[in-house]
């Protein structure tokens, strides 16, 4: 599902750009995978619950809204609102989710080798999670603002050509 979005979007099938979708995705996925498959303390964490009701209202909303345009061809207003704003709470609550899970995962990443490899070994690599999520993180520090600005720009977009329709 996640990765026809991203084809979708290189495909041009819908009008979403690959450098929000692509970002988008990427996270979804990092924070699934990376985080709450596997390590188990984030898993039991509060911060699911938000990131699980942040990303399923989004979603709902967002598929009610896709759904009613292909069958009817149309939207209520109300559907159209509430997909491009609902953005303006959950966005910031996911992502204030994904760091916390990502903060919650650190100790274990330390106490476990799960997700290191050291030299010496047969590929002369070495690799370690935590510093790659502290890069991840900084990602976010630009990646927020991106995204966001993005969508309250589509929202204005969409939203005053409604009014003026």
């Amino acid at each position: 599902m996640l990765a026809n979005q991203i084809l979708h979007s290189i495909l041009g099938f819908v009008r979403s750009p690959i450098s929000t979708t692509l970002p988008q995705i990427t996270g979804r996925l990092y924070i699934t995978w990376g985080i709450l498959w596997s390590f188990r303390e984030a898993q039991s964490h509060i911060l699911v619950t938000s990131l699980i009701i942040s990303w399923s209202i989004t979603e709902i909303i967002r598929y009610s809204f896709f759904g009613m345009k292909e069958t009817f061809g149309f939207a209520p207003y109300w559907l159209l609102w509430l997909r491009y704003s609902t953005f303006l709470v959950f966005y910031p609550i996911g992502l204030l989710s994904e760091v916390g899970l990502i903060f919650v995962a650190i100790p274990s990443m330390k106490s476990s080798w799960k997700c290191r490899l050291m030299m010496p070994n047969k590929w002369n690599f070495s690799f370690d999670y935590r510093y790659e999520l502290a890069l991840t993180m900084t990602l976010y520090v630009p990646g927020f603002p991106y995204l966001f600005r993005y969508m309250v720009a589509k929202r204005k977009k969409v939203l005053s050509a409604r009014k003026t329709a």
